[in-house]
C-alpha cells in the first residue's frame, strides 16, 4: 500500500515559509504562494506523485511520551472541563494553522464536552504576525478571545492586512474596550506572548501548528484521522483514570500537568 506524501509535501512548503523572513512583501507573497499549494494538494492529491526526500527538521518532542504543558492563562475553547486538552501552539501568518481549523470544529462536532482546544502563542513570523498574536492576547484578556480569533483568520490573514489601523478595527467590530484594547497593546500583551512562547520553545515547539493532546505531541497540519487517533486514545485513558478515582473536574492539571514532563 503507498504512503500519502501529504506530509512530505506540507514540510517542503513549511521550509520555503520558514526561509521567507526578509520584510513583509515577501513573507505575505510566500504566504500567497503556500496557500495555493495547500489547496493544490487538497483538489488534486499527491498519491501519485514520486518520492521526495524529507527534509532534515531539529529534534522535537517525542510523540510518545506526555509533556505537562501547562495552560494557565491562556485562552481556550469548549468545555473547561473536558477529559481532553488539546493545545495548539500557532501564529496567524501561518497558512497551516489556517488549514487546520475545519478540523478544530469538525473535533468540536465529534468530541462535543469531551474535549477543549487551548491555544498557545508561537510566533515564527514576527515582522507580520507579532501584532495580531498580541491583538489576540486583547481580545482575551477582555473576554472575547473566540470573537477575535475567528476576526483575525478571515479579516486579517485572508486579506493580508496585518497592519495596526486593521487590527484596531477588528478589535472594535469584536466589542473591545478600545482604552483598555490600547493600553495592553503597550504593555501587558507584548510580556504575555513572550512568555507564552518562551514555555512552549521550553517543550520542544519549534514550528506551526504543534499541537499537544493531553500531553502528547502532534506535529502540523495532519488529517483529520490522526487527530481523532490520538484523542480517542487519550480519552480512554482517562475515563479509565476517572473512574479509578482521578478527578475529573481537574484531569488536565492534576494528571497531565503535574505528572507529565516540564520540558522536552
Amino acid at each position: 500500500m503507498k504512503k500519502s506524501l501529504l506530509p512530505v509535501a506540507l514540510a517542503g512548503a513549511a521550509l520555503v515559509l520558514g526561509a521567507c523572513q526578509q520584510d513583509n512583501k515577501d513573507v505575505i507573497k510566500k504566504l500567497d504562494e503556500i496557500s495555493k499549494k495547500l489547496d493544490k494538494i487538497q483538489a488534486t492529491g499527491v498519491g501519485g506523485a514520486a518520492p521526495q526526500q524529507r527534509p532534515a527538521q531539529r529534534p522535537g518532542p517525542d510523540p510518545t511520551k506526555t509533556y505537562g504543558f501547562p495552560v494557565d492563562d491562556l485562552p481556550s475553547i469548549g468545555n473547561p472541563n473536558a477529559l481532553v486538552t488539546v493545545v495548539k501552539a500557532y501564529e496567524y501568518a501561518c497558512p497551516f494553522c489556517e488549514k487546520v481549523r475545519p478540523t478544530e470544529d469538525q473535533l468540536f462536532k465529534d468530541y462535543g464536552d469531551k474535549i477543549r482546544i487551548v491555544y498557545a502563542p508561537f510566533v515564527v513570523h514576527p515582522q507580520i504576525a507579532t501584532l495580531p498574536q498580541q491583538a489576540a492576547c486583547a481580545g482575551y484578556k477582555q473576554g472575547k478571545f473566540k470573537e477575535m480569533n475567528d476576526l483575525l483568520w478571515e479579516k486579517a490573514f485572508k486579506t493580508r492586512q496585518f497592519e495596526a489601523a486593521n487590527l484596531e478595527n477588528l478589535a472594535k467590530e469584536a466589542g473591545l474596550d478600545m482604552g483598555k484594547y490600547a493600553a495592553d497593546m503597550k504593555e501587558a500583551c507584548p510580556a504575555w506572548v513572550n512568555s507564552k512562547q518562551a514555555i512552549a520553545s521550553s517543550f520542544g515547539v519549534g514550528a506551526t501548528p504543534a499541537f499537544f493532546i493531553n500531553g502528547r505531541f502532534l506535529s502540523g497540519a495532519q488529517p483529520l484521522p490522526a487527530f481523532k487517533q490520538l484523542i480517542d486514545e487519550e480519552l480512554k485513558k482517562a475515563e479509565a483514570a476517572v473512574a479509578s478515582g482521578a478527578p475529573a473536574a481537574s484531569f488536565y492539571k492534576s494528571v497531565i500537568v503535574e505528572k507529565g514532563l516540564k520540558k522536552m
